[in-house]
This record gives C-alpha cells, sequence and structure tokens, in this order.
C-alpha cells in the first residue's frame, strides 16, 4: 500500500476527486468539488502598521518618547492621542513666541494704519490751503512766495500720506508672515504628538517613553475589525484562483472552520513564509499571496499572524 501525502509545507493541491490529504467538515464544500489548498496566516485588513514618531527641527534624526497613551491591546479611534516625543516642550515654546509675534504685528500695523490716516488728513488740510492761497494770489490779496511756500507744502504731505499708507500695506503683510509662521509651528508641534491614523487595535509597543524610536517605529496597530487570512497559494494553481471565490479556514487554534470569501489575489509572486512541519516539502517555493476576508472575524482579532489553513472552492 502507498503511504498516504503527508501535509507539505506549501499545500497547494487542485481536488477533482475525493483525496484522502483534504480535512473535510460540515461546513467545507463536498470532496468532488474542486478547490486549491495553501497554507496561510491571519493579518488585519491592510496589514500590521507601523507607526513612526515624525521627525522635527529638533529631532530630525528621530525622537524620543516622552510620553506613551495607550497599552498593547487597547482598541483606539481615529485620530486618538497615542503618544507624544520629546520635542514638546520646546515646539510649544515656539508656538508661544510665534503667537505673541503676530499679536505685536498687529499692533504695529494699527500704529502704521492711524499714522497713514493723521499724514493724509493733514496733507488734505494743506493742499485746501494751497488752493486757498493761490486764489489770493489771483485777486492779489496774497504774495507769490506766500502762495508757492502753500503749494509746497500741500506737496510734500501729499508724498507723506503716499508713504504712510504704503508702510501700513507693508505692516499689513507683515501680519499675514506672522500668521504663517504661527501655524508653522503649530504644524511642527503636531508632529510631535502622534495621533492613530485609523481606528484599531495596539497589537505591539515596540518604544516605552524615554526610548528612542528608530526605523521598526514605536508600535504595531491593525485594524483587527476586519480579518483576513492571506494564504499562500502555489504559483502555478493562482491561476484558477478568482476574487469572489468562497473558502474555508482552519486551525486547532480556532474553535470550528471559518467561512470567507477571496477579496484580493496580490500580483506578485515571492517566496513562500509558511512552512508546514513536513520534511519533505519544498522549503523554496513560489507563491501568490490570496486574500480571504473572513465573513466573522470576531474570533481571530486576537490571533494576527496565526497559522491557518485555507481551501479555496474553485
Amino acid at each position: 500500500m502507498r503511504p498516504r501525502p503527508a501535509f507539505s509545507g506549501f499545500l497547494t493541491i487542485l481536488i477533482l476527486g475525493a483525496s484522502p490529504t483534504a480535512p473535510v467538515s460540515a461546513q467545507e464544500p463536498s470532496a468532488d468539488v474542486p478547490r486549491v489548498a495553501a497554507l496561510g496566516r491571519l493579518e488585519p485588513q491592510g496589514g500590521i502598521v507601523r507607526l513612526a514618531a515624525p521627525s522635527t527641527p529638533l529631532s530630525l534624526a528621530g525622537s524620543v518618547i516622552a510620553r506613551l497613551l495607550v497599552t498593547e491591546g487597547e482598541d483606539v479611534e481615529q485620530g486618538q492621542l497615542l503618544a507624544v516625543t520629546d520635542a514638546e516642550p520646546a515646539l510649544e515654546a515656539a508656538l508661544r513666541v510665534a503667537q505673541a509675534e503676530l499679536v505685536l504685528q498687529r499692533e504695529a500695523a494699527h500704529a502704521s494704519r492711524s499714522k497713514a490716516d493723521e499724514a493724509c488728513v493733514i496733507a488734505d488740510v494743506l493742499a485746501r490751503e494751497s488752493q486757498r492761497r493761490d486764489s489770493l494770489l489771483d485777486r492779489e490779496l496774497a504774495s507769490r512766495e506766500e502762495a508757492e511756500q502753500s503749494r509746497g507744502d500741500a506737496q510734500a504731505q501729499a508724498a507723506s500720506c503716499t508713504a504712510a499708507r504704503a508702510t501700513a500695506k507693508v505692516a499689513e503683510a507683515a501680519i499675514e508672515v506672522a500668521g504663517a509662521r504661527l501655524s508653522l509651528r503649530q504644524a511642527e508641534l503636531d508632529r510631535a504628538r502622534i495621533h492613530a491614523p485609523f481606528a484599531g487595535r495596539v497589537l505591539r509597543v515596540v518604544a516605552e517613553p524615554g526610548e528612542y524610536v528608530g526605523p521598526e517605529g514605536f508600535l504595531e496597530l491593525g485594524r483587527v475589525g476586519a480579518m483576513l487570512a492571506i494564504a499562500e497559494v502555489f504559483e502555478t494553481d493562482v491561476r484558477q484562483v478568482r476574487t469572489g471565490q468562497r473558502a474555508t479556514v482552519t486551525s486547532d487554534a480556532l474553535a470550528g472552520p471559518k467561512r470567507g470569501r477571496v477579496v484580493f489575489i496580490r500580483p506578485k509572486v515571492q517566496k513562500q513564509d509558511e512552512i508546514g512541519t513536513d520534511p519533505a516539502a519544498r522549503k523554496d517555493a513560489r507563491i501568490v499571496e490570496v486574500g480571504v476576508a473572513l465573513d466573522d472575524p470576531a474570533e481571530a482579532r486576537d490571533l494576527t499572524h496565526l497559522q491557518v489553513e485555507v481551501v479555496i472552492t474553485l
């Protein structure tokens, strides 16, 4: 009698009839239905995201965690504050300086407008006085020297009015510059406070308060509300897999088989990650990752990276 084949490392089989190697349960398709089987792993939708600490003008090469506001296993909402870096105090001080500069520029602009108004009122008065002197000169009631002096004073004051209004415009522009600088300082401060980019669960804390945040980030976050089984389908069988096909996911760690459907097929062939226990199995198999969305992800939420067996009904 020929020995029964072992469950291979990549476990990719095309079943056209009954097979002793394919596990059968009440929830799985019957044995005479064509299907492809493969090893896989459980993963949150979108994978595991490693959050980094953004660089700031005070920490261009990286940051140190000053406060960590979440713990492993905690569910967080989008936008929730997760951690604060050690750059926060200095950036808060820079923000206060920018706020004071904006107030100062507004006061300076107000003073410039007042001076411009004063200069232009005087210019208007001197212009009318010059017209009166010219009228008196026409009636020979004023000397030519007085009329010319009055005309010169009016022209000089009109120039002062123009210059004062230009200075007021410069002061108004300085307000906009100060406002932009304030926005920049606020943005820099916001980078020192790390918020959740999406709702999910903290899967792992990598850096504790006082530790430097390296390329691996400071925590791992996952969208566990929608769990996937990432099946590693052998490269020669993936051509038979289509999105929308039903699949069954099993593992001894699960209470029972989990149903799902194929939602994506990655357009990339790569080496196999999930290796079975069969010593004769190929360890350098070439596979394509196929995502299977679980119909009921509740039990899988706490089992990220669990190795599973996936059977896809063709």
